[in-house]
């Protein structure tokens, strides 16, 4: 007998969700498969025109999704967007902060503004966004707060140490509010992705694509939906228990603690 998902993921009405960067790869994946258990989702991006065909997937497929235009580079975006979907759905239950984006280089020639830039929507972003929506949350004892990371964050990437930082930032991010507000009922976890298909990763060429699947015991990139699914747990009722946590998502092409 197969047993739903959504037994463990909350009451039939749902759950409030917000996802950041909704509108393609993970994001949008996360908001879909957490609709698809039930959740009332919130999709944040740039890019309306996008976004408004994720919402549409959602609601088509009998599901409860709304569309806000979110710059995380923009503090006065990020309050605003929080203020409209506080004032929409009176609270964000489920945060996951995925939003990030890339301006690679060498160290050497990096320039002072991809360095800000990256620092400022991958965890700047997300620190002002949780900060936003934690009141209710911690009102109501019981929150998800989900940080997508990466396998760089955790290993380092020549080329990207503005990117590596931010999402290794993250995850000291994670597991300082996790203590903080544990005692509230809130979860904070992160899950970091590896090598999975995605726009982002789209620009590879096969050199570089066959050195990365090299390196990874499965031998094969991660789907969207595979970290969708991770995101997915520890929304859930069933990952009440774990907290601080980081969920690596990456075919083995990192083990570690």
């Amino acid at each position: 007998m197969h047993v739903g998902f959504e037994s463990t993921m909350a009451n039939p009405q749902g759950r409030i969700a917000l996802v950041t960067g909704a509108s393609q790869g993970i994001g949008r994946a996360c908001a879909l498969e957490l609709a698809r258990h039930g959740a009332t989702v919130a999709l944040a991006a740039r890019n309306e025109a996008k976004l408004a065909e994720a919402v549409a997937e959602i609601e088509a497929a009998g599901g409860r999704a709304a569309a806000f235009a979110l710059d995380l580079a923009s503090e006065d975006s990020i309050k605003a967007v929080a203020a409209s979907v506080l004032a929409r759905f009176g609270k964000v239950e489920i945060l996951v902060n995925n939003a990030g984006v890339t301006r690679d280089g060498l160290m050497l020639r990096m320039k002072r503004a991809d360095w800000d830039g990256v620092l400022a929507t991958n965890l700047t972003g997300a620190f002002l966004l949780t900060q936003a929506l934690l009141g209710p949350m911690l009102k109501n004892r019981w929150g998800r707060i989900i940080n997508l990371s990466s396998v760089v964050g955790r290993t380092g990437q020549a080329g990207q140490v503005n990117y590596a930082a931010s999402k290794a930032g993250l995850i000291g991010f994670t597991r300082s509010m996790a203590r903080e507000v544990a005692s509230r009922g809130v979860t904070v976890n992160a899950v970091a992705p590896g090598y999975i298909d995605t726009p982002m990763t789209a620009v590879l060429d096969e050199k570089q694509r066959a050195a990365m699947l090299a390196v990874i015991p499965l031998g094969r990139a991660g789907t969207d939906l595979e970290v969708a699914h991770a995101v997915a747990f520890l929304a859930s009722e069933a990952a009440g228990y774990i907290t601080g946590h980081v969920l690596d998502v990456n075919g083995g092409m990192f083990m570690g603690g």
